[in-house]
């Protein structure tokens, strides 16, 4: 037993242990160095399988190695590098939302937050070669790519959006093009996101980590000014990155709540991945007596509440398309949902595992106060939002193509290695990133109240 969870177990708390002793170095820094060549290793080998899923299905083509297609490849990359692209943007919008609320419990976990996404540019950077092959094989997962869907009218009425300003139809016979059209409108807002999400995140990092040096209040009060204006940046691209890359794979469907069912997915997994972080820190032994199981309840009660958002959009969502019943809308859940789908099955495990079985389970104080508990539901958490990526991007790879998807194991090595490739890349970063600095924001000025928090409710 270390010495600060003796004095605890002896003041039945932390109100009887000094502050000093909280925040020895021992307890919230971690050796210089360590897990540096793991955290690499972790990267590098995530990077080279998902790239080489990559890599296969462009050998294979159209015709396919072992069960894969050029297709199915870019799906599979496309599964893995999103979702975490949406952890690490629930992250941002966790310590933006920390700033702008002048949250004061944070304190002791923001950092953690922080440093994963700090890893966004990385995550950004691992989707592009999936957008960059769909440019260069004139659309395999993005159809509108494809100049033998330019006469689609669908198609012609939002080239906009996509092409902007060229156009996929002659300007005066209107008859649509037979070559590909570069999409000029998408990669602007392709590149636009990319330089917001840095800017943010690399900001709010470098605040932070000042503060660390110089103890300044007004560092805080600058954090909290980007905050107030980036949060709305934040909320537009976050909606409009669910446009581009999910909802456009078939783009006939339109919802008008899909950035936010996106938005609700990504703090889900968020804030389950900032909880498992935590909890591995503190099975370490760091962080005794400053992240307590007040914290975890209180992160217990984010991960409850974005469990049931998510659960409220997606049954809005789904509910409104199905009162409506426009074919170009319907057609997207009756492909997944409908009497012999072979998507059916996962459609009912989403709505199991991402709602009906975490919601009576995070109802219960202890669950959310037990730092392996929430840990493992967490890493649940973490699971179905991947398999929420993996169901709304893989049918895709033969939806509306004419070929029948007998069975969902086709290409899954391909599915796999895309899904562990990016996690595994994102867990090597948090490793390797978690002992450059202090694990908590040691000199922010809500030190004090986030090391005396307690839970009322």
């Amino acid at each position: 037993m270390s010495q600060i969870a003796a004095d605890m177990s002896h003041s039945h708390g932390h109100g009887h242990v000094s502050k000093a002793t909280l925040l020895r170095d021992e307890n919230i820094t971690l050796p210089h160095g360590a897990g540096r060549g793991l955290g690499m290793g972790l990267m590098g080998v995530g990077a080279i399988l998902a790239l080489l899923v990559l890599v296969a299905g462009i050998a294979g083509g159209a015709e396919g190695i072992a069960g894969l297609t050029l297709k199915h490849a870019i799906a599979s990359y496309f599964i893995g590098t999103i979702a975490v692209l949406a952890i690490c943007l629930g992250n941002l919008f966790l310590v933006l939302a920390f700033h702008l609320t002048n949250a004061g419990w944070v304190s002791t976990i923001r950092r953690q937050a922080e440093n994963i996404a700090s890893y966004l540019p990385l995550a950004f950077l691992m989707v592009l070669p999936g957008i960059l092959a769909e440019i260069a094989f004139h659309g395999k997962m993005f159809l509108w790519l494809n100049p033998t869907y330019y006469a689609d009218e669908a198609l012609q009425h939002k080239q906009a959006f996509f092409y902007a300003p060229l156009h996929i139809s002659d300007p005066v016979t209107h008859e649509p093009l037979k070559t590909p059209v570069f999409p000029v409108f998408f990669l602007i807002r392709t590149v636009l996101y990319g330089i917001v999400w840095t800017y943010l995140a690399r900001t709010m990092s470098k605040l932070s980590r000042q503060q660390d040096q110089t103890g300044e209040v007004a560092l805080s009060a600058k954090a909290r000014f980007t905050a107030s204006w980036g949060m709305l940046i934040f909320a537009l691209t976050t909606a409009f990155a669910g446009f581009d890359y999910l909802m456009s794979t078939d783009f006939k469907f339109f919802s008008t709540m899909w950035g936010v069912y996106f938005f609700a997915g990504a703090v889900f997994s968020g804030v389950a991945t900032l909880i498992l972080s935590l909890a591995r820190l503190r099975a370490l032994g760091k962080l005794e007596g400053v992240v307590t199981q007040e914290h975890f309840h209180d992160l217990g009660k984010l991960l409850f509440a974005f469990t049931v958002f998510w659960a409220y959009i997606a049954f809005s969502q789904y509910f409104l398309i199905w009162y409506s019943n426009i074919p170009e809308e319907t057609a997207f859940f009756l492909y997944r949902t409908d009497h012999g789908s072979i998507w059916r099955g996962l459609s009912i495990f989403l709505m199991v595992g991402h709602f009906i079985a975490p919601f009576p389970i995070l109802l219960f104080r202890v669950v959310k106060q037990k730092p392996m508990l929430i840990g493992a539901l967490a890493v649940w958490a973490i699971l179905v939002h991947v398999i929420d990526i993996y169901w709304i991007v893989r049918p895709m790879v033969n939806a509306g193509d004419g070929v029948a998807t007998t069975s969902i194991m086709q290409g899954m090595w391909a599915d796999v290695l895309g899904i562990v490739g990016p996690l595994l890349a994102l867990a090597g970063y948090i490793i390797f990133r978690a002992p450059a600095s202090c694990l908590i924001v040691r000199r922010d000025p809500y030190l004090d109240e986030s090391l005396e928090h307690r839970n009322y409710v």
